[in-house]
Parts: structure tokens; C-alpha cells; sequence
């Protein structure tokens, strides 16, 4: 028996040594293991689509078909949310007022500053802020000696000038002397060549004189009269040039007078006095401290109304203007009007600045510095449909929102439109409907969930 296996092995192994080297090796590895014939070399092909696989692939597009329509249906992801968790309210209709709060001081009516018109050195304080002043009080007194040298020199200067006018007008009114003691010589010579003339006249037509002494009178008395109306001419002419000078003068002189007295006011205003009378709400000077022109000692309040400042949002500058009315909070329990009767354009921080006051009733017992908070009107009010404001915002936008439909557990997400706003509403101008109930607390844990399963 255990020959036999031998023999056969030989037997077989022959002929794949005689077989040419050109026939591959590879076919003597078939030969062994298919155990020889040419016919088992043949290589079978088998079939991919096999009925399990068949079954795998129809069964995967079944789950993806599934799950697609289970999207569809059911709106998206989901999310579980305790229904006492969050704030759904109810959509309104109703008058809706668009107003922005804002917190605002107190201040006077009327308020002076007290400014130094020139600058000096503080010698007296006379009374101190929180006190009662009237209109000319002293409140303090500067002392200013380069002011007063100014104020010597312009009086010397104008003194001077008088002095000088003076002298103008008493040299006129002498010329004026001279000339007419000079027309009155020349005066009685002319009258009395005139008279010696007519004589000579007669006495020449019968031959009794001289052509000579004819002559001689006659050229005397054109002499004089010729020298009167050059004396005349020139006493114009130093008349008007004295009278411009003298008119030059007075001008200066009176220039002077005013620079004089603007000097001495600017003195006698190194005591500040109180220009109006009022509360001296605030005074700042020291006793021997030097103060620059300009500079300003303090202020007082005339107490004859209140007004209220307060800083307004730069979004609403263009929206803001003079004639909008505001209603304070409650004060005392009692609401207020007020009126904006003053809008500053400049923007600090973000912020502008507006001034109101009180129209009819004023609250009692006011004083300047008090906060109050009052709501500021930017339009008409009219019927609208409203929406609470809530968290919700911030993260939408007021582009969309979770509705709760009518005896359903879920919320569904809902495309809206919405326009003006105040502290408590905002306005729908889209999307929703009186009577829909809408979550308006804050989104920001429900991710990019489309409904809300409540629980």
C-alpha cells in the first residue's frame, strides 16, 4: 500500500518535465494541484449580485428613504423642552405708542455763570455758595495792578489830548483877534484914501494938484483894498486847516474819554457782583489765588422753572426734535408731561444731548440734580399687532420665531416681519395673527433645532 502512492507520483511527474520551457511554469502549478488534464485549467467566474447583497442594498435605500421622509415630516430636528422653562405669550392687537426710556437731571430753568472779564489776584470773598444773592451783591474782589497802570496811562494820555485841543482852539480864537484888528486898520485906511480920492478927484479935474499926488493916493487905497482881500483869503484858508485839526482832536479826545472808560469798567469789575439775583449754586475762589481773564468763579440759578437734561442714543438723532412730548414715571404717584423744547446736534460717546420741560403741573418739592425717568414719544400712536419683547430677539433678529399652535405640544418655527418697537413691544408687520401663541424667551439653548416638543 505504500508503494502504490509513489509509483503514481512518478508516473505523473514525468511528462511535466518533458514539457517545453515555453509552456510556463504556471501550468505545471495547475497540473499539480488540479491533479493534471488541460481541461481543469479553465478559470470559473462567479456572480457579484448575489441575493444577499441584492437584499442589503434594497434595504439601505429603504432606511435612507425613511429617514429623508421623516424630516420632511416632521420639519427638521427636534428638540425636548420643559414647557416650564420658557415664556410663551399670546399675540395682541391694540394701540401701540413708540417711546424710548430715558433717565434725565434736573436742572434750573435759567442758569448765569459768573466769568472774570479780566483776570487778577483774589483779595476778598464775600459770600459762599448755597446762598441767596441779589441782582449787584459783591461776591468777591480780584486786584489787577497792571490794569490799573493801563488805566493811569489812558488818563494821562487823554488829559494830554484835551490840553492839546485847548491850545488849538485858544490859537484860533486868537488869529481870529488879530485879523480883526488888522480889517479894522485896514478898514479905516480904505475909508479914509477913499475920501482924500474924491477930493483929489475935483481937485485935479481943475488942475489944483499934481497927476503925481493923484496917483499916489489912488495906488495907496488899491493897495489896501487889494491887501484886505488877501488877508481875508488867508484867513480862511488857516481857519478851515485849524478846524480840521481841532475837529481831529476831538475826536481823539472823545476816543480817548471811551478807552478811559472801558478801562475804569473793566476795574470796577474786579469785584464780581452778582448779575441776577438767584441761588448761588456754585463759587470757586480762594483768597490770594491768581485767576486768568476768563476763567469762571461759579454760577447762579434762577429759580423761576426747571428743565431736564438727558442723554439720548445717537440711533434716534434724527428722530428727536423740538415739540415731542415725554411722560415722566410716576413721581409722588402722579404722572407728568413734559415737552422738548431744545436739541443739542453734537455727538459725544454715542450720545446727544436734549433739554424738556414741564408743560402744566410741575412735581413738587423738585430740586436741581434729581433723576427722573420718563418716556420719550417718537411717533403718533396707532393699532398695531403686538408681540412682547423677549430673549428671543437677540438671537433671531426679529426674523423669525417658535409659534405653538393651538392644543399642540410642539412649536414650530415661523418666518416674521417686525417694525417700530418700545421697552414692551414690538410691532408685527408680518407673520403672525392676534391670538397666536409665541415662545419669546431667550433661543440661545435651543441650537438649530425646528420644533420643540413641550413637556
Amino acid at each position: 500500500m505504500s508503494d502504490s502512492p509513489s509509483k503514481s507520483t512518478s508516473t505523473l511527474t514525468k511528462p511535466l518535465l518533458t514539457t517545453p520551457v515555453g509552456s510556463g511554469g504556471s501550468g505545471g502549478r495547475r497540473s499539480q494541484s488540479s491533479g493534471g488534464g488541460e481541461g481543469m485549467d479553465r478559470k470559473i467566474k462567479k456572480n457579484w449580485w448575489t441575493p444577499q447583497r441584492i437584499a442589503m442594498i434594497v434595504g439601505g435605500v429603504l432606511f435612507v428613504g425613511l429617514v429623508a421622509w421623516g424630516f420632511m415630516t416632521t420639519g427638521g430636528q427636534r428638540l425636548n423642552v420643559e414647557r416650564d422653562k420658557i415664556t410663551i405669550a399670546t399675540i395682541d392687537e391694540g394701540p401701540f405708542q413708540e417711546y424710548i426710556s430715558q433717565t434725565g437731571n434736573v436742572l434750573p430753568r435759567t442758569t448765569v455763570y459768573l466769568d472774570a472779564i479780566e483776570g487778577g489776584r483774589v483779595e476778598e470773598v464775600f459770600v459762599r455758595e448755597g446762598v441767596q444773592v441779589q441782582e449787584g451783591q459783591p461776591l468777591l474782589r480780584l486786584s489787577n495792578n497792571d490794569l490799573q497802570l493801563r488805566l493811569l496811562n489812558a488818563d494821562a494820555q487823554r488829559i494830554e489830548q484835551i490840553n492839546r485841543l485847548q491850545d488849538n482852539r485858544f490859537r484860533m480864537e486868537q488869529n481870529a483877534l488879530n485879523l480883526r484888528q488888522q480889517l479894522a486898520t485896514m478898514n479905516y485906511n480904505i475909508q479914509r484914501l477913499e475920501r482924500l480920492h474924491e477930493r483929489n478927484q475935483e481937485m485935479h479935474a481943475k488942475q489944483l494938484i499934481s497927476d503925481q499926488e493923484f496917483q499916489q493916493v489912488q495906488d495907496e487905497l488899491e493897495y489896501y483894498r487889494r491887501n484886505k482881500e488877501l488877508t481875508l483869503q488867508g484867513y480862511q484858508q488857516d481857519s478851515l486847516r485849524m478846524a480840521t485839526q481841532v475837529r481831529q482832536m476831538e475826536a481823539s479826545v472823545t476816543s480817548m474819554e471811551r478807552n478811559y472808560e472801558v478801562i475804569e469798567h473793566i476795574l470796577e469789575g474786579l469785584i464780581v457782583r452778582a448779575p441776577v439775583s438767584g441761588h448761588l449754586t456754585a463759587l470757586d475762589a480762594e483768597i490770594g489765588e491768581l485767576r486768568p481773564s476768563g476763567s469762571r468763579f461759579g454760577q447762579i440759578d434762577v429759580l423761576d422753572g426747571y428743565k431736564v437734561r438727558a442723554a439720548v442714543d445717537e440711533f434716534y438723532i434724527a428722530r428727536v426734535a423740538r415739540g415731542q412730548t415725554a411722560t415722566t414715571q410716576p413721581i409722588a404717584g402722579v404722572e407728568y408731561r413734559m415737552e422738548v423744547i431744545r436739541v443739542y446736534p453734537e455727538v459725544r460717546d454715542g450720545r446727544f444731548e436734549v433739554d424738556l420741560e414741564f408743560r402744566g403741573e410741575v412735581p413738587e418739592g423738585i430740586r436741581r440734580g434729581q433723576t427722573i425717568r420718563f418716556r420719550l414719544e417718537l411717533g403718533d400712536p396707532g393699532e398695531a399687532i403686538l408681540i412682547p419683547r423677549g430673549g428671543f430677539y437677540q438671537t433671531t433678529g426679529g426674523n423669525w420665531v417658535f409659534v405653538v399652535p393651538d392644543g399642540s405640544d410642539e412649536a414650530i418655527k415661523r418666518n416674521i416681519r417686525l417694525g417700530r418697537q418700545n421697552p414692551q413691544y414690538f410691532e408685527v408687520l408680518e407673520g403672525l395673527e392676534p391670538g397666536d401663541q409665541v415662545v419669546t424667551s431667550s433661543y440661545d439653548t435651543f441650537g438649530d433645532a425646528d420644533r420643540l416638543v413641550l413637556k
